[in-house]
């Protein structure tokens, strides 16, 4: 599925962009106005979507930081599993990849542990307090104490293992 630019411009300031038809006739005139091709067309593709029942990873959200690092700090002593604080930032690569790998690890062991995923960006405090130095940083609490630390991507079969081998 594709969605057009010029399908969300309402009608009257889309008379004002060239069709594909006229784009080089047009050019000169329109040269600031002009989208390369590859940015005028965006697909999604987010091709599947589950109506089972999914685990839940929760991402922590507040307006000020100090308020949310007391509720983290609520969250790992009152938390009846161990909790799994997963330390990322949208940009990182290796993040991206295991936030997939995550979800498969949150789902398979919904049971044993409860996932926290942390946007370093965004919480930079609770980063400093962590003292969180590459991305991603996995930090496995029980009762609010650090059971383990491990930093960078792994399989989900190796993450299981370190996870359980912890608890």
């Amino acid at each position: 599925m594709a969605v057009s630019v010029a399908a969300a411009i309402p009608k009257a300031v889309a008379g004002a962009f060239p069709s594909p038809s006229s784009e080089n006739s047009k050019r000169s005139h329109f040269s600031s106005l002009q989208f390369p091709s590859e940015i005028r067309t965006f697909g999604i593709r987010n091709q599947r979507l589950n109506s089972k029942l999914r685990h839940r990873t929760l991402t922590l959200v507040a307006s000020k930081a100090h308020e949310l690092s007391s509720d983290l700090d609520e969250i790992l002593d009152n938390s009846e599993k161990p909790v799994l604080l997963d330390f990322y930032a949208t940009w990182c690569g290796p993040c991206q990849f295991m936030a997939r790998i995550l979800d498969k690890v949150s789902s398979s062991m919904i049971d044993k542990i409860q996932v926290v995923k942390i946007d370093t960006e965004k919480y930079s405090s609770i980063a400093d307090k962590y003292k969180i130095e590459a991305l991603p940083t996995f930090i496995l609490f029980k009762d609010g104490k650090q059971l383990d630390r491990f930093e960078g991507a792994m399989a989900a079969d190796l993450l299981i293992q370190r996870i359980e081998a912890s608890l």
